[in-house]
């Protein structure tokens, strides 16, 4: 009788612990994204109504699928955000130009609307923190020269090395950036000599090598010929963390043992092994370089944070080095390229400025900052093909932005990609590439220019902006004053979302000496 009934209250107990599970799985993945989007429904935001457990992602994936296939010889329009998220569009068409959307069951609030956006670039409270989704496969990294996690959840407030690095350390860079750029001239040349006066060359690689080889010297001084591994195990992680893997959003996906998982895992562990023996090896050497490497280690070693915390603030600053000193600027380097290659006019002009202000010598900083023609061309390259799409942040708080009354659990899309090219702000000729409207500086750019946000804007601006800024200048300025190049027959206009927006099948460009 006994034995029964313990028997009886197992099943019980294992019972009423299922249903409450159940019970919490519910709140926490239908009724806890229904309350919060019925706050924002009440204050007149609507959007497309979200599936159980998979939000508006089938919808995105069907979405997706169709503009992948959607390419074209020749760039006759520059409307990235059309092709790259024309649901969006038809979201806003439908909702206006703020509405709400789910990824999984994430409620997204989608904004279009310069006035919040003003609102949202001068907010520095760490309230309006990381997307708690993006730490499912990454820990957190920098913002506002603060380490911080999902909110004030990182406790080690020190500011970090990469401001001084980035914005008071470029002079003595200048030779690693010039030696850099050098190189991929020589390579130019001697495709050139081997293919008889005309090279057909795909720039892609070739640019990656540049910036790598800049940010791997600059983050890891004598040590950066280890760090060439590091970068290609980055390269294919970010490629698994893109959007194309939009199925890691669905509640629990990010932990099943799946292929694409397993390969991130362990590609997680591979980088996280390499950067720390090189921080081992360092620490082990005698001679101490003044590189980023040497500077975090010096920002952290009177802090109270334990030998784990450290370590993972080494790591985690390295990868951030990686997609803002690194992929950003190769990529922001090819549609620079390639607008320069399909419009001559501007090409000629801006060899004219070049030639005229470094008469056959290496630009030094004060000569960049001469080239006004050059930077109006980067600057429209970086405003239609933006290196970051969207700005997200998470509510940690109940928030007010604008007229609205944003809940805790809410996150933030600011579309960068869609203010970038919005007729309304640019003009009529806003999907045209016009670097003359960039004349006057960002500032007279447009009707409203604190849209133009292609390395944030404000407090969170990329802390990296000024070295990009350095590199595409030196890069391009040393190809124009040695070369003349066009777009190749072999070119394939297909831009193509991946974290940053790259060309899917590269770009091909006919190179031949001046």
């Amino acid at each position: 009788m006994k034995l029964e009934f313990d028997s009886q209250f197992l099943i019980s107990v294992v019972f009423l612990g299922f249903v409450g599970l159940l019970c919490y799985l519910y709140t926490l993945l239908v009724e806890k994204p229904n309350r919060l989007r019925s706050k924002l429904m009440k204050q007149g935001i609507n959007g497309p109504p979200p599936t159980l457990l998979l939000g508006n992602l089938l919808e995105l994936k069907k979405a997706q699928s169709a503009t992948s296939k959607s390419s074209s010889e020749f760039p006759s329009s520059h409307n990235c955000a059309a092709l790259l998220f024309p649901l969006f569009n038809k979201w806003r068409d439908q909702y206006g130009q703020v509405f709400m959307f789910s990824l999984g069951t994430i409620p997204i609030l989608c904004v279009d609307q310069p006035d919040i956006v003003r609102e949202f670039s001068v907010c520095t409270s760490l309230d309006l923190g990381k997307p708690a989704y993006q730490f499912k496969q990454q820990r957190p990294l920098v913002g506002k020269g603060v380490l911080y996690s999902n909110g004030a959840e990182w406790v080690h407030q020190r500011k970090i090395v990469a401001p001084e690095l980035y914005m008071g350390k470029l002079k003595g860079m200048m030779n690693i950036i010039s030696e850099s750029a050098v190189s991929v001239l020589n390579l130019w040349s001697n495709k050139i000599e081997a293919e008889g006066g005309v090279a057909d060359i795909k720039i892609d690689e070739c640019l990656r090598n540049f910036s790598g080889n800049v940010i791997s010297r600059a983050c890891f001084g004598s040590s950066y010929a280890k760090s060439e591994e590091i970068f290609l195990k980055l390269n294919t992680l970010q490629e698994l963390l893109s959007w194309k893997n939009m199925s890691k959003c669905i509640p629990g996906m990010s932990y099943l043992p799946t292929k694409t998982n397993r390969e991130i895992w362990t590609l997680e562990k591979e980088v996280n092994e390499k950067i720390l023996k090189v921080v081992k090896e360092r620490k082990k050497s005698s001679f101490h370089q003044k590189d980023l490497l040497q500077m975090i280690f010096e920002n952290v070693k009177d802090s109270n944070l334990s030998k784990n915390a450290i370590e993972n603030f080494v790591v985690d600053n390295c990868k951030n080095m990686y997609l803002a000193g690194f992929e950003s600027t190769a990529v922001a380097a090819t549609w620079c390229l390639m607008l320069l290659a399909s419009n001559q006019d501007w090409q000629d002009r801006v060899r004219t400025e070049v030639l005229e202000i470094c008469n056959g010598r290496i630009p030094d900083l004060g000569m960049l900052g001469k080239m006004k023609q050059l930077a109006m061309v980067i600057h429209e390259a970086l405003r239609l093909y933006p290196p970051v799409t969207v700005v997200s942040r998470e509510f940690l708080k109940d928030m007010k932005f604008g007229n609205l009354d944003v809940p805790k659990g809410f996150n933030l899309w600011i579309m960068i990609v869609s203010l970038h090219s919005n007729p309304d702000i640019w003009g009529d000729d806003a999907y045209k590439f016009k670097p003359e409207r960039f004349a006057n500086g960002t500032i007279g750019s447009c009707k409203l220019p604190h849209v133009y946000m292609p390395f944030g804007l404000g407090p969170r601006v990329c802390l990296g902006q000024n070295l990009a800024i350095i590199e595409l200048k030196m890069l391009i300025s040393l190809i124009l004053s040695k070369f003349t190049f066009s777009l190749s027959p072999h070119y394939v206009h297909s831009p193509t979302l991946r974290l940053l927006i790259e060309p899917e099948h590269g770009v091909n460009i006919l190179v031949k000496k001046l």
